[in-house]
């Protein structure tokens, strides 16, 4: 299955908005991380955003898992890139 890579940009309110979504997020992420179809996901260090890298049968399927987040319903981030992504290193699975 490909692999795509999110990367969520923070509203400038994000901070205060974060953690009353936060349980939903990670609820919206746990089923898909059980299926193995996240590989990875978290905050910058920065404060600007996250990155998630999630399989998807398509572009279209990884936009459509994406836009159910609750941190894009609920306008955490204000603005979200979605890219192909090929994991070389270590090895794919």
């Amino acid at each position: 299955m490909p692999l795509f890579v999110m990367i969520g940009h923070d509203a400038p309110d994000a901070k205060e908005k974060r953690s009353l979504h936060r349980p939903a997020h990670l609820a919206h992420l746990e089923p898909l991380a059980k299926a193995g179809r996240v590989a990875l996901a978290g905050p910058f260090t920065d404060g600007s955003g996250s990155l998630i890298v999630l399989e998807a049968d398509s572009l279209a399927d990884a936009w459509a898992l994406v836009a159910r987040d609750p941190f894009v319903v609920n306008g955490i981030y204000n603005r979200v890139e979605l890219k192909p992504f090929l994991q070389v290193f270590p090895a794919s699975r």
